[in-house]
């Protein structure tokens, strides 16, 4: 068997406000953290389920709300936190752009290595 059967390409795909002074970016990192909210219910847990400080994922999801102009998390103090509308919409979007190009890019990849 072929080596090059075993290659699939990897699809990093990242959202950006091309107006921001930051160079933080809506990438994988920061839809994990995102997800884990969803799920979890608190940016704490999310950061643990990913063996990250707290403190990371605080700066890191600041971060980001700063460079896209717009709020990803309410917080509720001890209550934990949830998905803003806002952010909610753009992790979906995230994950349906990012599911899509993966799946497009293992195609046309294919075809390329017949």
């Amino acid at each position: 068997m072929s080596k090059a059967k075993e290659l699939k390409p990897i699809i990093r795909l990242a959202i950006a406000n091309k107006g921001a002074e930051s160079n933080s970016q809506f990438g994988r990192g920061v839809a994990s953290l995102c997800l884990g909210v969803r799920s979890l219910g608190s940016l704490n847990a999310a950061a643990k389920d990913m063996k990250m400080a707290y403190s990371k994922a605080w700066r890191i999801i600041k971060e980001t709300e700063a460079a896209l102009g717009m709020q990803l998390l309410d917080r509720d103090g001890a209550h934990g936190s949830t998905l803003t509308e806002e952010g909610d919409k753009l992790l979906d979007a995230y994950l349906k752009v990012d599911e899509m190009l993966q799946e497009y890019a293992e195609k046309e990849f294919a075809k390329l290595m017949k």
